[in-house]
């Protein structure tokens, strides 16, 4: 695994900006350290040799004190900037990943894991961005900064430095490639564990309600605890690598601090030259232990990055740049085929057909046949990989995809609903939408029982996911929703499923009267529907063509 993903320093321009301000900091630090170990080592030899004391010593002194503060300066600013990229960082990784998650992406994907990952996940990049990338510059620049001073210092010593720095690094790399499956599963664990959990917790009363609760319980604990091996065991082969890393530093300061010593009772050094190199030799290993040290952060946080930009990277093309056209002369698909990746036939497969403007397309099929697969290919959410939509005779592809969106209309299986009045979630669909416009669109959904008995009608507050209501109340008033987008191209996917009978009459009426003025294409199983419509295609047979009409 690379120290620096190079799609986070392409995407969040905070890790640009701080590996750039570290870099500089790094030097100052450098340049800070040869000058303390230059001062130090002056004061010491004056005071041996001459017998110098406070008094004679006192500019040397005063100039050392002076950079201790100056390198206690860095040391804090260093630490504040890091904590403020840090959350920069994160902020930006948070608002892409969920822009994704909203145009498409980790589609099929537990919502728990995304929850997990947004929130929790990318909290490990307080110790990769605010520590571990610190760390990273300062290898980058301290050891050749310092390795320079030593150069006109003392070149043995110098050589010696040279010789034995590279060693490091390469215990670094191959305790990298042993850690980093193992920090790689502990994250695809805690990722595992949180969408579990979230999603027993929003299923809690129907478990109760089946006495599976403790089923899932035992679940939980099972994960938990192959999280926690899985945990210790990074953590053990962390504190290993760091104990190397310490024992190869340490022995490499050591053979400077040998040679030293045997040419300074020689002779061949000054006591000022080998106590100058005596403090900047551990200098130069410094970086490279604390890196060490830091390694277990940087793979931790660099495997929720990972994820996220992952997740990012899957967005839903945005499509060309070409103005959508209008739907006067209908929708064409040729040849359509999109593989699952949990299947082994695509869904749908080589499908051709045409949707007419103005017309009610009733698309059937047993479960698995593509029929939603079909309608959010249409809406832009799902791109074509074999075969082409177009629409009055241009690519949907090359079509600008906000602007396509904005003449569609979809209603999809799982009716989604925020916390709110239910005005609010039924006016989503339009937001300059009035009152009494989003009292029609709820009218003409079939919600006018349900608000009768509501003493706040629209203004009723539900909970999250439209706790509160039944699930047809749920899909009465995203039908609502669509209803009152009042787009040139309605797609609705099972738009009376949990629906009674009469309910679902006047539904499949007032689709009915929507359909010349708008093009409908409704997946359904109810005969209802497909008696009302103007035409049906059937996904188990033969795919159509586009002019052939497959009777419901």
């Amino acid at each position: 695994m690379k120290p620096v993903d190079p799609r986070l320093a392409r995407r969040t321009r905070s890790v640009r900006r701080h590996l750039v301000a570290g870099g500089v900091l790094a030097a100052g630090g450098a340049a800070l350290t040869i000058a303390q170990a230059v001062l130090l080592a002056t004061a010491i030899a004056r005071s041996f040799t001459t017998g110098a004391g406070p008094v004679e010593l006192r500019g040397v002194l005063l100039a050392l004190a002076a950079v201790l503060l100056a390198r206690a300066a860095l040391a804090g600013l260093e630490d504040l900037l890091g904590r403020r990229a840090a959350g920069q960082v994160k902020a930006e990784l948070r608002a892409q990943t969920l822009a994704a998650v909203a145009a498409g992406a980790g589609r099929g994907r537990p919502p728990g894991e995304i929850a997990t990952l947004t929130s929790t996940g990318l909290d490990a990049l307080d110790g990769y961005v605010g520590r571990y990338l610190p760390a990273l510059t300062q290898v980058a620049v301290i050891p050749l900064i310092v390795l320079g001073g030593l150069i006109f210092t003392d070149v043995t010593a110098a050589a010696t430095v040279a010789v034995t720095l590279p060693l490091i690094p390469l215990f670094l790399a191959l305790v990298g490639l042993s850690t980093a499956s193992y920090t790689q599963r502990q994250m695809h664990l805690l990722t595992r564990l949180g969408g579990h959990f979230a999603d027993v917790v929003s299923g809690l009363p129907t478990l109760k309600a089946f006495r599976r609760s403790r089923a899932q319980a035992e679940t939980i604990a099972e994960i938990s605890n192959r999280y926690r091996v899985a945990t210790l065991r990074t953590l053990r082969l962390a504190f290993l690598s760091s104990l190397v890393l310490e024992l190869v530093a340490t022995l490499s300061v050591a053979l400077v601090a040998v040679g030293v010593g045997l040419r300074l009772v020689e002779g061949r050094l000054t006591l000022q030259t080998a106590l100058t190199v005596l403090i900047l030799a551990p200098e130069a290993y410094l970086p490279l232990r604390r890196l060490g040290a830091l390694h277990h952060t940087s793979e931790e946080g660099l495997a929720a990055a990972a994820a996220a930009l992952d997740l990012i990277d899957a967005t839903p093309d945005a499509g060309g740049y070409r103005a959508a056209p209008n739907l006067d002369r209908g929708l064409t698909v040729t040849g359509l085929t999109v593989h699952h990746p949990d299947r082994d036939q695509p869904a749908p497969a080589d499908l051709s057909l045409t949707v007419r403007p103005g017309e009610l397309l009733a698309v059937t099929g047993s479960s698995g046949s593509g029929k939603s697969t079909l309608l959010r290919v249409l809406a832009g959410l799902t791109p074509a990989p074999a075969g082409a939509v177009h629409v009055g005779g241009t690519d949907l592809a090359e079509l600008d995809a906000d602007a396509w969106r904005s003449r569609v209309a979809w209603a999809g299986q799982q009716p989604f609903l925020f916390a709110g009045t239910l005005g609010d979630n039924i006016r989503l669909g339009r937001p300059t939408a009035t009152d009494a416009e989003i009292a029609s669109a709820a009218e003409l959904a079939a919600l006018g029982d349900l608000l009768a008995r509501l003493p706040g009608g629209l203004a009723t507050e539900v909970g999250e996911g439209g706790a509160g209501l039944s699930a047809g109340e749920r899909r009465r008033v995203t039908l609502a929703r669509a209803f009152l987008r009042d787009a040139p191209l309605l797609l609705l996917d099972e738009p009376t499923a949990d629906l009674d009978a009469e309910t679902e009459r006047r539904i499949a009426a007032a689709i009915r009267s929507l359909a010349p003025a708008r093009t409908v294409v409704v997946v359904t199983h109810r005969p209802v529907l497909r008696d009302l419509a103007d035409r049906g295609v059937d996904l188990d047979g033969v795919p159509a063509r586009p002019d052939v009409e497959v009777a419901a």
